[in-house]
């Protein structure tokens, strides 16, 4: 039976369970380029946590300070109560990063042999490749791989050490859809044991669905942090979409309440704060069909939080 044991030595290093990562007032700037500002967050053991935000948000800097790639101008940054080198040296934490990090003209298992000799105590490579999926390939060199394949190498490698926290950067990046629902599997079933996740992706939808807690950057800050239907009930109103032909979206954006209108063909977007009022008209006053009525999407929440002049 398998065991929560970098949980144990985690608790063993502090009285009590120490949070995942405890990051206070981190500061780090590239020239007159602040690319992370006054960021504090706390990462509790458990959670499935996605770091999103756009480009030049400050993810990656942020990332590269709790793996101690960085460090930081000013502030502080625990995993596991411990400093994140001493974490890593641990085996307490581990990172799926997108590129790099394989040696391509050896085998999978070889790989993982590789890797595993870095540490003084692994779970066996046949059953971080079977959590990971890739037990089929594990005779296959890591170059005839697909790029999917190998980012689940890169989550078999990570698996090893039976890190307390996984740092996931992108981690999906190459899989097909099937891969991406597979991979999560594998990771819900790895929190159900005790793990921690904090994932970086562009995926908005694999935020929506996989993570219990979002955080959302912006210009090197914090915008947005707490649980995914939280978050979405930042941004007012509700998507209003119907297929009009020869539709007049001027006339339609000028209705009361009414934010924007997109239009693609005959199906129309309407984003507005009084939807009953946008239905009655397209329902009374033209020939719409189809008529549909969401609350924000996590794009739209998205889109709003990190535009221009969201964040100071």
């Amino acid at each position: 039976m398998e065991t929560t044991q970098p949980l144990v030595r985690a608790a063993a290093a502090v009285p009590g369970l120490p949070l995942a990562v405890d990051a206070t007032a981190l500061r780090k700037s590239f020239g007159s380029v602040h690319a992370v500002d006054e960021v504090t967050l706390q990462v509790r053991p458990g959670e499935i946590v996605a770091f999103l935000g756009p480009n030049g948000a400050g993810k990656t800097t942020a990332i590269d300070m709790m793996l101690g790639l960085s460090n930081p101008d000013s502030g502080t940054v625990t995993v596991f109560g411990e400093s994140p080198r001493a974490a890593i040296a641990h085996g307490l934490v581990s990172a799926v990063l997108q590129t790099g990090g394989l040696l391509k003209d050896i085998s999978v298992r070889e790989t993982l042999e590789l890797t595993a000799s870095l540490f003084a105590d692994t779970r066996p490579a046949d059953e971080v490749m079977q959590r990971a999926g890739i037990a089929e390939i594990a005779d296959r060199r890591v170059d005839l791989c697909s790029g999917g394949q190998q980012q689940r190498l890169r989550f078999a490698m990570a698996l090893l050490s039976d890190p307390g926290l996984l740092i996931l950067d992108e981690p999906t990046t190459g899989m097909d859809v099937e891969g991406r629902r597979s991979f999560w599997n594998a990771i819900r079933a790895d929190v159900a044991r005790g793990r921690t996740v904090l994932f970086a992706t562009h995926y908005l939808e694999e935020a929506d669905e996989y993570a219990d807690r979002i955080i959302l950057m912006s210009r090197g800050r914090i915008v947005a942090d707490g649980p995914t239907a939280d978050i979405k009930n930042m941004v007012s109103g509700r998507t209003v979409t119907a297929t009009l032909a020869d539709a007049d979206p001027v006339a339609l954006a000028a209705l009361p309440g009414v934010d924007s209108v997109e239009a693609a063909g005959e199906r129309l977007t309407i984003h507005t704060r009084d939807s009953d009022a946008v239905a009655r008209h397209l329902l009374t006053r033209t020939a719409a069909r189809d008529i549909e009525i969401a609350a924000q999407n996590l794009e739209s929440v998205f889109l709003a939080l990190t535009s221009e002049g969201t964040a100071s």
